[in-house]
């Protein structure tokens, strides 16, 4: 999962035409998908850490030679070198885990914890940024760990180490999401994809093959290796000019589309059942999301 630099502070005239973020969110919701099924294509000859080093490579080259096109070379010279390795730390944990976790558990599932990321964003909020939790936002996390516990049915359901990667991948990627905000005050989306792609690419690297062995992709297993790279990109480049155009308050609620999607792409290419606990629960996560969503964009009263 990558997810698009914060732009809470563009002016509301800025983000007008829903018709046009339907259309690019559309193309976000596509990309994601296909992300998680050719991951879990992948995942039978390629580890986590070698899936991340050969996506990241395609990605960064991508990223370059449209950077090389486009003149844009220059902007890769920063001043927040430490935020962007802090933001890549957590987005090359969160995406390792979310690559692990992607064959384990039932897609529907899968994409009803991933929806957490901006709870974990609000709870983690006042300890990074030090803002302070409204009432609402309290409600709402409460609505969303409910949601939680009613699509993972602790002692009801077996739970397993997918689970529990899941889980922690969204906490990974609300960690991106508060280093982002810092970095989209002063760099562009085309900058944080650089330097996301090559750092993450570096680290893949490293962890791929501190075991001394790196595997090269199966013939069968090419095409989805490119497919992951690609989509990594475009998902990002959607969300993010999806918020050019309409605000979080409508593009959040075009991302939950997904859910449904992904679940009939589980029963249709894996045979996985869809149950509806996990729509009940995940109408929650999003319940939660949505009144937080709406928390933020209240102005805050001074005490």
């Amino acid at each position: 999962m990558t997810t698009a630099p914060d732009t809470s502070a563009r002016p509301a005239s800025e983000s007008g035409n829903t018709g046009r973020a339907a259309l690019w969110m559309t193309g976000a919701v596509f990309s994601f998908t296909l992300m998680a099924v050719a991951g879990r294509e992948v995942s039978i000859d390629l580890d986590t850490f070698e899936t991340m080093m050969y996506r990241s490579l395609i990605g960064g080259t991508i990223v370059t030679a449209i950077g090389f096109a486009t003149g844009r070379l220059a902007e890769t010279r920063t001043t927040k070198f430490r935020l962007h390795v802090t933001r890549n730390v957590f987005h090359f944990t969160g995406q390792n885990l979310w690559f692990y976790a992607v064959p384990l558990v039932p897609l529907a599932q899968f994409a009803a914890f991933e929806f957490t990321t901006p709870l974990w964003v609000a709870i983690l909020a006042p300890f990074v940024l030090g803002e302070r939790l409204r009432p609402v936002q309290v409600l709402a996390l409460i609505l969303g760990f409910i949601g939680i516990l009613i699509v993972a049915r602790p002692g009801i359901s077996p739970l397993g180490i997918g689970h529990l990667a899941a889980a922690l991948a969204a906490i990974g990627f609300a960690g991106n999401v508060l280093a982002t905000k810092g970095l989209s005050r002063t760099e562009t989306v085309w900058t944080i994809l650089f330097w996301m792609t090559w750092m993450q690419a570096v680290f893949g690297l490293v962890c791929a093959g501190i075991d001394g062995d790196i595997a090269l992709p199966a013939a069968s297993s090419v095409k989805w290796v490119v497919a992951i790279g690609i989509c990594g990109l475009t998902a990002h480049l959607s969300i993010a000019s999806a918020l050019r155009h309409a605000p979080a308050s409508v593009v959040a609620p075009l991302d939950f589309a997904r859910l449904p999607i992904v679940a009939i792409v589980g029963m249709l290419a894996y045979g996985e059942a869809l149950e509806v606990a996990v729509f009940a629960g995940a109408t929650l996560i999003m319940a939660g999301n949505l009144m937080n969503l709406r928390a933020e964009r209240t102005p805050r009263r001074d005490p």
